[in-house]
């Protein structure tokens, strides 16, 4: 029955498999200082995860919210590719555990030589461990590499940078991005915090991608400046994440379930299909009508109001998500 589920069911029991007997107490420790690290100023210029009780953290606190928000960035991209593209190859830069890459395998059917980078062995260690639950994944290959200014990236089709900006300096953050412009043959993805300053980090990095030749292809529909005030507001995301018995113990919650804000970027070589519009607040329902605020090609936020006349495409509104599409494609 194991081929019946899907990838993020999949990696559900992976963790829970490998994270069965992981004393509550040592992960939350870790888990502590995972998160004074993940809302820091300060980047560290070192691996953030350094032993199996770190990585056992991390897996439980970040890994799922990690996947989801990775999932969400790379199904709108290929949402924006032309009908039928798949990235024959994958490089994942500062992977550590995989989320990227089993966002990848949730989005596209179909094996393709895949590559984790990280600087944190045991981050590798178990991200090899978990891949071997997924037989596409089987075959990925787990390399210690510096995430820094003196990284090399191999040429893949689609590189991917999740969650790895804020970690590093000013400097190597812009050695990081330019490296995978370069090793990019057809589309790069960059995930950062739902934060402002994630949300700055994305900002740079797609101007950098865009003076690198790429277009944007989400969440954008344009590849002109972002049309947000700088210090008025940020862009941002939110994806649906079911906790774990596990992942509820070491995170203190009690909840099934936690959303997860993220920002990112995808830009491609080949020119992208964005939507008309992108949702990028969470649609108010109300009686008769519901209000979208929505980035448009034409290169400016506003709103638009959905009400009962028009027929079709208020029932589109109301099943309509933060960070979708507007209006459907099946609407256009």
């Amino acid at each position: 029955m194991n081929e019946l589920k899907t990838p993020g069911e999949k990696l559900s029991g992976a963790l829970a498999r490998a994270l069965d007997g992981v004393p509550p107490s040592q992960a939350s420790q870790a888990v502590a200082r995972l998160i004074e690290n993940y809302r820091g100023q300060t980047p560290t210029g070192a691996p953030i995860l350094r032993d199996r009780a770190d990585v056992a953290a991390y897996a439980a606190y970040r890994m799922p919210a990690t996947f989801e928000a990775a999932h969400s960035a790379l199904e709108a991209l290929a949402d924006a590719a032309p009908d039928g593209w798949a990235p024959a190859s994958h490089v994942d830069v500062g992977g550590g555990t995989g989320a990227a890459v089993w966002a990848a395998a949730a989005t596209w059917q179909g094996e393709r030589p895949v590559t984790v980078l990280d600087w944190a062995e045991p981050a590798l260690a178990l991200g090899r461990e978990l891949a071997a639950e997924e037989p596409r994944l089987a075959a990925t290959r787990w390399q210690r590499e510096r995430i820094g200014a003196s990284l090399t990236v191999e040429s893949a089709e689609l590189v991917t940078i999740s969650y790895v900006l804020k970690e590093l300096t000013d400097a190597d953050r812009r050695s990081v991005v330019d490296a995978a412009a370069h090793a990019a043959t057809q589309a790069v993805v960059i995930v950062e915090p739902g934060t402002p300053d994630g949300y700055a980090r994305v900002i740079e990095a797609r101007d950098q991608l865009i003076a690198a030749g790429y277009q944007i292809a989400a969440p954008c529909p344009h590849s002109a400046p972002c049309p947000i005030e700088p210090g008025t507001d940020w862009c941002h995301f939110s994806a649906r994440v079911s906790r774990s018995s596990l992942h509820r113990q070491v995170k203190g919650g009690s909840l099934a379930y936690e959303d997860e804000k993220f920002s990112y970027v995808a830009a491609t070589r080949f020119d992208p299909l964005p939507p008309p519009n992108r949702v990028v607040r969470r649609p108010q329902i109300r009686k008769g009508q519901v209000l979208l605020d929505l980035c448009g090609a034409e290169e400016q936020l506003r709103r638009e109001t959905v009400t009962k006349r028009h027929g079709p495409l208020y029932r589109a509104a109301r099943d309509t998500d933060w960070g979708d599409a507007w209006p459907p494609r099946s609407e256009q």
